[in-house]
């Protein structure tokens, strides 16, 4: 067994006299030395880590650098693009064209830099194929109280046929169906021309005076068309509403409608317009209401009111001659004496 002695710690001589000649010097332990080797092969480990993750960075540069370039605007995957959109996205902005109110932008507000064609294309043919059956109703409705109007669906049917049944169709009313044949072709040119040729003359004019004002900030020709096209759809439950037969109700209707839908456009285009002169804005915006007026009252005039229909005329009717017209001399009763 040890004695206690050489359990205890000696101080060895050697190590004594290198202290005393360089009393600066660090002493370092075993642990130091694993703990340093440790070190190292971590931050070896880690430098190798960085590297992998800077290559990756390099590889993700470099797809993004070798990215398709913008398709050209007569390419169909170039407005392939506006057509990128969800449900929530169009029920969003149909929303905000419902709900209009001073200071609400529809553009920054709903489209944020990324107009869509989709929500105007069916809105315009959703309102143009709705005008042409609501008319259609409205004489059916009109045959109901006044039976003296003669309503004739889109293909007439008869017993007779060919040139014969044309010119009977003319004789009972044949008119009134090539009015009702040719209101969806009406209707749908109607609703595409103006969503369509109002905004492009907009923006035409608009992008003329930025140039005569440099402040003036302009919307995009497919913003401007996004915003008329969903400024439309308040008109689509007004025309359903448009088969109640009372007046009043018809244009009161049809008020509220265009209150709402100008509203929005004249909320949506005061930020671009107020830079410039007061005349110029008073004027523009007015026309733009304007136009959207003569819309409205051009659809409730032509497709919601009755048409001077011409009545059937009767067939003439074989009238007995009278007694004392003498018959001719050929055809004289014989007499017996």
């Amino acid at each position: 067994m040890a004695a206690a002695d050489d359990l205890a710690f000696h101080e060895f001589e050697e190590a004594a006299n290198l202290l005393a000649e360089t009393p600066d010097a660090a002493t370092t332990s075993q642990s130091d030395k694993l703990t340093s080797q440790e070190h190292v092969a971590v931050v070896v480990g880690s430098g190798i880590g960085y590297g992998a993750e800077g290559e990756e960075e390099d590889d993700k540069t470099s797809l993004l650098q070798d990215e398709k370039p913008q398709p050209r605007f007569w390419t169909f995957d170039y407005y392939q693009s506006f057509f990128d959109v969800d449900t929530s996205q169009v029920l969003d902005r149909i929303k905000g064209s419902l709900l209009p109110h001073p200071g609400h932008n529809f553009v920054r507000h709903h489209l944020r830099n990324r107009p869509d064609l989709y929500g105007p294309f069916w809105i315009c043919a959703t309102l143009a194929f709705v005008l042409a059956v609501t008319g259609n109703l409205t004489l059916v409705l009109a045959q109901r109280r006044d039976p003296s109007i003669h309503y004739s669906p889109q293909f007439h049917k008869g017993k007779q046929s060919g040139w014969a049944q044309l010119l009977d169709a003319r004789v009972q009313g044949h008119a009134v169906t090539a009015h009702i044949a040719s209101l969806v072709t009406i209707a749908g040119i109607t609703i595409y021309c103006y969503a369509w040729l109002v905004p492009l003359a907009l923006w035409g004019f608009l992008r003329w005076r930025q140039g005569t004002r440099e402040r003036m900030g302009l919307y995009t020709f497919l913003e401007t068309v996004c915003v008329y096209g969903y400024s439309l759809f308040v008109f689509i439950p007004t025309v359903v509403l448009w088969l109640i037969p009372v007046q009043w109700l018809q244009w009161l209707f049809g008020a509220l409608a265009l209150a709402l839908s100008a509203a929005g456009l004249v909320f949506t285009l005061w930020p671009v317009v107020r830079e410039d002169t007061r005349l110029v804005a008073a004027a523009l915006l007015s026309i733009v209401v304007l136009l959207h007026a003569l819309l409205a009252l051009g659809c409730k005039l032509y497709f919601f009111q009755p048409l001077p229909l011409d009545h059937v005329v009767p067939a003439p009717q074989a009238i007995p001659p009278s007694p004392n017209v003498l018959l001719p001399s050929s055809v004289q009763p014989m007499t017996t004496f």
